[in-house]
Order: structure tokens, then C-alpha cells, then sequence
């Protein structure tokens, strides 16, 4: 029986993922690649959203961890907050049909989109009164500086 150090079983742990098909990144790649910054994927692992693997204080990212990075990104974007995200994914079972989470999300996201429209509708009132505004506006500019020119002659 061959003893080893810890060490080794974690470079050998590293190499049988990367052998196995395992793509891990660096901190720095998944934050060039995804346009995040070092400091956001941190935050996301003190949360709980991600969980790389370590080489010593180096973070590494698997497959599972760029899938999970896109969906935060992709419910940040849509405007779901962390916890939510957080929540979504918890109830992902890789062996599991998945409905309950399914439901979740599809409750959150009907929340969400309705939330969107409504500002939507917010949004396109106040363009169409600031429009109507600075038609005015141009409007009285281009009577005050026509007005001078009559007078004039």
C-alpha cells in the first residue's frame, strides 16, 4: 500500500477531472469570459451560488459551475434578485424530475414579468411626456428666436 499526501490526492483529484473531461477554469478566465469581476464571483461563492473547486487558494471552476454562472447572470439580468436565483437553483435534483423547481421558476417568472411590464408602461409614459415637453419647448425656442428677427426688420 502506497501512502500519499494530501497534496498529491488533490493534484490527482485535479488531473482525474481533467482527464475525465472536466474543462476547469480559473477565477480569472470566468471573469474575462463572462464579463464579470473577480470580486462578483467571490460574492456569488459567499452566498452559496458557487462552489468552485481549490488548488490551494486557487478557485477552480467546473462545468457545473459555468452552467450555474450563466443562469445567475441570466436571472440578474431579467431582474431577479440573488436570493431568488439562489432559491431556483437549491431545488435542482440531477436525479430528479425537477418539478417543483420548474414550478418555482415559472411563478417567479410570471411575477417578474409582470413587474416588467408594469414598468414598461411607466417607462413609455414618462417618454411620451418628455417628448411632449420638449416639443413644447422647441417650439416656444423657435417662436422667441423668430419673434426678434420680425421685430427687427
Amino acid at each position: 500500500m502506497k501512502l500519499i499526501s494530501a497534496g498529491e490526492t488533490a493534484a490527482n483529484t485535479n488531473n482525474a477531472s481533467v482527464e475525465a473531461g472536466e474543462d476547469l477554469s480559473r477565477i480569472g478566465e470566468m471573469a474575462k469570459k463572462y464579463g464579470v469581476t473577480l470580486r462578483t464571483l467571490r460574492f456569488y461563492e459567499d452566498k452559496g451560488l458557487l462552489n468552485p473547486q481549490r488548488d490551494g487558494s486557487t478557485r477552480l471552476y467546473t462545468r457545473r459551475d459555468k452552467a450555474r454562472l450563466k443562469l445567475i447572470l441570466l436571472g440578474r439580468k431579467v431582474g431577479f434578485s440573488l436570493r431568488d436565483v439562489k432559491q431556483m437553483m437549491d431545488l435542482y435534483d440531477p436525479t430528479g424530475s425537477n418539478t417543483k423547481q420548474l414550478r418555482l421558476a415559472l411563478d417567479k417568472s410570471e411575477k417578474q414579468l409582470a413587474r416588467l411590464q408594469k414598468q414598461r408602461a411607466l417607462i413609455d409614459d414618462a417618454i411620451n411626456e418628455l417628448s411632449g415637453s420638449m416639443s413644447a419647448v422647441r417650439q416656444m425656442l423657435i417662436e422667441r428666436t423668430t419673434t426678434p428677427a420680425s421685430a427687427a426688420s
